[in-house]
């Protein structure tokens, strides 16, 4: 039986791997430096998310790392790689996810829903439209911005069909996408075991968000594309 990985830290290099990609995004870079990358922060990503899993995954899925290839099929941006390690939790996209991500710009975190397809927007306009688990996700929210986490998302310039212009929480009605982000800067933490507990702590903040996307969002019905 192999030994399961202790995570203890990202790479030294982790971060010096990104500002070069951010400089030279070219396949020339990537293979001259992909040990770099397999050593100093996939595999550190692989062991946090290994070590996380055994607390968020039984209510919310499996964990994956992403590909550090991008789809470039239909984008005008034909750099082949992602400029950031990311990595989530979640049953479907859209219900709910527990989030970490490494780039140059330092650690990254993140809940709620990043994307939702269309019957997953229509449940959740309905949940926000009650008093109940309305007012109970606008609690969440406040509670999660006193805390220093930064509330985003695609939102709708104009109110939704069907609502009227004083709904009291036509904010969120607004919004087509729903998530929480907080950030640190590159810092010696993120090279030792601590990181996995700031990662650990701020997820154990974001999980009433999640379970709310949970239980009122949920995971989409349609086929992925």
């Amino acid at each position: 039986m192999v030994p399961a990985v202790t995570f203890s830290g990202f790479g030294e290099h982790a971060v010096e791997f990104y500002d070069g990609l951010l400089a030279d995004n070219s396949k020339a870079y990537w293979d001259d430096n992909l040990r770099l990358y397999r050593e100093h922060v996939r595999q550190p990503m692989e062991a946090l998310l290994a070590e996380l899993t055994s607390e968020f995954g039984p209510d919310f899925g499996e964990g994956k790392v992403f590909r550090p290839y991008r789809d470039v099929r239909f984008a005008k941006d034909k750099t082949p790689y992602k400029t950031h390690c990311g990595a989530v939790i979640e049953q479907g996209r859209g219900g709910g996810a527990f989030y970490v991500e490494l780039s140059s710009a330092g650690l990254r975190v993140g809940g709620g829903c990043f994307h939702l397809e269309s019957d997953q927007l229509a449940r959740y306009r309905q949940a926000v439209d009650t008093e109940v688990h309305g007012a109970a996700l606008e609690r969440i929210l406040a509670k999660l911005r006193k805390t220093g986490w930064e509330i985003a998302g695609d939102v709708l310039r104009t109110r939704p069909r069907g609502y009227a212009e004083e709904h009291p929480r036509l904010g969120l009605l607004k919004h087509r996408s729903l998530y929480a982000v907080r950030s640190w800067e590159p810092d010696d933490t993120l090279h030792e075991r601590a990181c996995l507990d700031r990662v650990r702590r701020a997820w154990r903040q974001v999980r009433d968000f999640n379970e709310w996307a949970r239980d009122h969002v949920g995971s989409s019905e349609k086929p992925r594309r």
